[in-house]
């Protein structure tokens, strides 16, 4: 399988930033692009689902690696 995305590398910054810097990048993408976002703020597991439902991108996954958070977005 060809997983082919970008990586945007938000850890050590507080929430919102890595919100606020994952709206900005998949601003740039074309509609069904991913992103996956590395996050350490342990709060932004709710911020990210809340927003991808909000703004209809699809959170295709979440998971946590030790004290890390990966989310793999598609652009809606």
């Amino acid at each position: 399988m060809n997983q082919q995305y970008q990586t945007l590398d938000t850890r050590g910054l507080q929430c919102p930033l890595p919100l606020l810097k994952a709206k900005r990048a998949i601003s740039q993408l074309a509609s069904g692009e991913q992103l996956m976002v590395l996050v350490t703020d342990p709060s932004s597991q709710r911020d990210f689902k809340a927003w991808t439902d909000i703004a209809k991108h699809q959170l295709l996954s979440m998971e946590q690696v030790g004290d890390e958070y990966h989310y793999l977005l598609a652009k809606a």
